[in-house]
């Protein structure tokens, strides 16, 4: 039976959702230790558990994942809202926890030791980009092409640095191995400690014969396009990772992970509060007391919005699922109108005389009880559903 994808990471790793990073990374080594491939040779369900368990924990051990998880689940996770693997092969996920499977006695034996496969280099670095969207790009999501100046493979070796297979030896000082053991002896019995090669960095092997095009590097400076699909409602701050789409590693070596930050652009007419859009509207007198009807922007074009007469400055307009839409789905925010009455700053001879004569007239005679009253009008459009 194959492993739901869509599965929880609590649920995955079998602890509450306000567990301690104690309570999650000794759940994780327990289904790690259940599921490792090399007591469950060739069972490809225990493979996609221990996989699916390596990823919960990848999210679940960091802070900042699991916050951005808890408040948007798998969806805000990057990728467009599509899930990617974190992991391309078990080798990474002995990689990226060698803390667990490196110093844990209980999985020596194992092919978790290891940092590295023996023959395979040093791997690349990350990339990290900034991303400027306008809020009409967030608010749909978009596709972007980044071209990224950064290391390849080498063309002529294919990344292995060495001109052809007889350009590599067997490391002399581990033999292959990648790695050291020193044995000292105590009162308290034998200690093994383990380290990575010196001369081969852990490879277990070196460059003989170097290819000239890279000098024995297995990359080379160059530029490629990366595709990046932003989902529809992300905010400044959050970000994308694409795995693999880093620098090119060392002869070989997996790439790094490319990280795209993602930057609003300050726009003409809006301010973001959350999934909100917050528009000034300026109106004239006439039109604030006769009312009327403007077109305001959107962010997906224009639209009409009627003025009732008599309306009052501070007044705030409600324009629902004119917003943000929340990562993943779920509710849309509003587009809120800010009334401001415009007031002439200079008059002509023939206004000042009209306003005199209107000066004294009842309507135009401030009232503070309508105003109150108002007041909380406002408040109750702007925030009751």
């Amino acid at each position: 039976m194959a492993t739901d994808t869509a599965r929880d990471y609590y649920e995955i790793l079998g602890v509450a959702r306000d567990a301690e990073a104690d309570a999650i990374k000794k759940a994780y080594r327990r289904k790690a230790m259940e599921n490792h491939p090399d007591r469950n040779p060739g069972d490809a369900e225990a493979e996609a558990r221990f996989k699916e368990a390596a990823e919960a924990y990848e999210v679940l051990s960091d802070p900042q994942k699991r916050a951005r998880y808890d408040r948007f689940g798998r969806e805000g996770m990057g990728g467009a809202g599509r899930q990617q693997a974190p992991f391309n092969d078990i080798s990474d996920i002995f990689s990226a926890f060698s803390d667990i499977f490196g110093q844990d006695p209980r999985f020596s034996g194992f092919g978790g030791g290891a940092r590295r496969r023996r023959g395979q280099g040093r791997p690349g670095s990350d990339l990290r980009v900034r991303l400027e969207l306008t809020l009409e790009e967030i608010a749909d999501g978009v596709e972007r092409q980044l071209k990224l100046r950064k290391f390849t493979p080498c063309e002529v070796c294919d990344g292995s640095g060495a001109e052809g297979d007889a350009g590599y030896e067997t490391c002399p000082t581990c033999q292959g191995q990648g790695e050291v053991r020193t044995v000292s002896n105590s009162i308290l019995g034998q200690f093994v400690n383990v380290q990575t090669c010196p001369t081969c960095a852990g490879e277990g092997r070196i460059v003989v014969s170097k290819c000239e095009a890279c000098g024995g590097e297995g990359r080379q400076k160059g530029e490629e396009t990366v595709t990046v699909e932003v989902p529809a409602g992300v905010s400044a701050g959050h970000y994308l990772q694409i795995r693999g789409a880093g620098n090119a590693g060392v002869r070989g070596g997996p790439a790094g992970n490319l990280r795209v930050e993602i930057a609003e652009t300050p726009h003409e007419h809006f301010t973001r509060d959350g999934l909100d859009v917050l528009y000034d509207l300026h109106l004239s007198f006439p039109d604030a007391a006769l009312g009327t009807e403007v077109e305001v922007p959107t962010l997906r074009g224009r639209a009409t919005l009627r003025i009732d007469a008599g309306i009052q400055s501070g007044r705030v307009l409600r324009m629902r699922g004119r917003g943000l839409p929340e990562v993943g789905g779920g509710r849309t925010g509003d587009q809120m109108v800010h009334v401001h009455i415009w007031t002439p700053q200079t008059l002509s001879p023939a206004v000042e005389e009209a306003l005199e004569q209107l000066r004294m007239e009842p309507e135009f005679q401030p009232q503070p009880e309508r105003k109150k009253k108002s007041f909380f009008s406002r408040v109750k459009d702007a925030f009751a559903g």
